[in-house]
């Protein structure tokens, strides 16, 4: 099943996206510029393979539901992202705000 819903983020309205999958669930929160998503982002492979995107995103490890993944802290986060001033340890939805 696949879930999308709009989240309000101090006036800013972003998408959310749920996808379950067998013994998992895909999470990402997203607007035109970028997004957050579960431990299933390879960050990795956004900065080196993909580096020419210059894709803004970060990744939470450890959550569940779209409410976790938006509370939660980010554990790795894109070059694009840094630029910003989204760092690891950026709670997600602040992260978000950072993207508008």
């Amino acid at each position: 099943m696949v879930e999308l819903y709009p989240v309000e983020i101090e006036g800013h309205t972003f998408t959310a996206v749920t996808v379950a999958l067998p013994k998992t669930n895909l999470l990402v929160v997203t607007n035109e510029k970028g997004y957050i998503m579960c431990g299933a982002l390879d960050v990795g492979l956004l900065n080196e393979k993909l580096s020419d995107r210059g894709i803004i995103s970060g990744r939470a490890v450890g959550v569940k539901t779209i409410q976790q993944l938006l509370d939660a802290p980010l554990e790795s986060v894109t070059v694009e992202a840094e630029k910003l001033g989204i760092t690891a340890g950026t709670i997600g939805r602040e992260a978000l705000v950072k993207m508008v």
